[in-house]
C-alpha cells in the first residue's frame, strides 16, 4: 500500500510519516509548500495522488479546494484531518466523494471516536430543560482555531442526540445570561498542552462528565494511518472513525 502525506512537513504530518514506516507499509511521499527531491516532497497534489493509493491529509484548509479535484481525478483515497472548512471546501470533499473515498475525522484518537458515540446517546437521553450542556477544550498556544474542530465535533453529536441543529444553540462567544437548551464551549489555550476535551452535562442534582485527554500526537498518526488502511479498496462515499469500529 502506496502511502502519501499531505502536510508532511507539520508536527502531525511528520508523525504520520514515522507511523507508515513503522507499519512497514510504502511512503510514497509528501506535499508541502516547499519541494524537497530527496524527501520525495512535492507541491502539486496531483504528483503525489499519482503515486499514492492513499493520502493523509493533516495540511490545511486552503488547500483542500485543490486536493479534492487532484485526488478525484487520480482515484486516490482521501484520509482528511483537517477541520475548519468554508461552504466551498466543504462542497469540494462532498464531490470527491462520489469519485473515491474520503474518511474525516476531526481526531483520530479511538477514545475520542467512542465518546462521541457516548455524546449522541447522551444528548438524547438527558432533556434540554433538564441538563446544561458545556465542552471545555484545552490545547497548546500555537493553535489558531477556537473551539478546536474536535470539540465541534462533540458538540455536533450530542446535538443529533437532541435532535437540534448545533448552529441553532451553540454559545461561544459569550456575554450575558446563559440561554435554555445552549450548547456551551470554552477553550483554553497553554504551553504545549495536546489535547483536552469534556463534555460537561449538569443537573439541578448531578453531573456528569466525559473526558478525553491526549498525551502524545502520536495517537493521532496511528489513527490516521489505521484509517488509511481501512478506506483503500472501499466504494467512493464519505466515511467517518465510527465505520473502523464497527467493521
Amino acid at each position: 500500500m502506496r502511502i502519501g502525506i499531505a502536510g508532511i512537513t507539520g508536527r502531525l504530518g511528520a508523525l504520520c510519516a514515522e507511523e507508515v514506516v513503522a507499519a512497514q507499509l510504502h511512503l510514497s511521499g509528501g506535499l508541502a509548500r516547499k519541494p524537497d527531491a530527496l524527501r520525495h516532497i512535492v507541491t502539486d497534489p496531483a504528483r503525489l495522488a499519482g503515486c499514492s493509493d492513499v493520502v493523509i491529509d493533516v495540511s490545511s484548509p486552503d488547500a483542500t479546494c485543490a486536493n479534492a479535484e487532484a485526488f478525484a481525478q487520480a482515484r486516490c483515497a482521501w484520509v482528511i484531518g483537517t477541520t475548519g472548512f468554508d461552504t466551498a471546501q466543504e462542497e469540494a470533499i462532498q464531490r470527491a466523494s462520489t469519485h473515491i473515498p474520503v474518511l474525516r475525522a476531526a481526531n483520530f484518537a479511538p477514545g475520542l471516536t467512542l465518546l462521541l458515540d457516548l455524546a449522541r446517546q447522551l444528548g438524547a437521553a438527558l432533556p434540554a430543560d433538564e441538563y446544561d450542556a458545556e465542552i471545555l477544550e484545552t490545547h497548546h498556544r500555537q493553535k489558531r482555531d477556537a473551539p478546536s474542530g474536535t470539540a465541534l465535533a462533540i458538540g455536533e453529536e450530542f446535538a443529533k442526540g437532541r435532535k437540534v441543529t448545533l448552529a441553532d444553540v451553540a454559545e461561544i462567544d459569550r456575554s450575558g445570561l446563559r440561554a435554555e437548551g445552549a450548547i456551551g464551549f470554552a477553550s483554553l489555550r497553554a504551553g504545549q498542552i495536546v489535547g483536552e476535551h469534556s463534555l460537561i452535562l449538569t443537573s439541578g442534582t448531578e453531573q456528569i462528565t466525559l473526558s478525553h485527554r491526549a498525551f502524545d500526537r502520536r495517537v493521532f498518526a496511528q489513527g490516521a494511518v489505521k484509517a488509511a488502511r481501512w478506506l483503500v479498496g472501499k466504494p467512493a462515499g464519505l466515511y467517518d472513525m465510527t465505520a473502523i469500529f464497527s467493521a
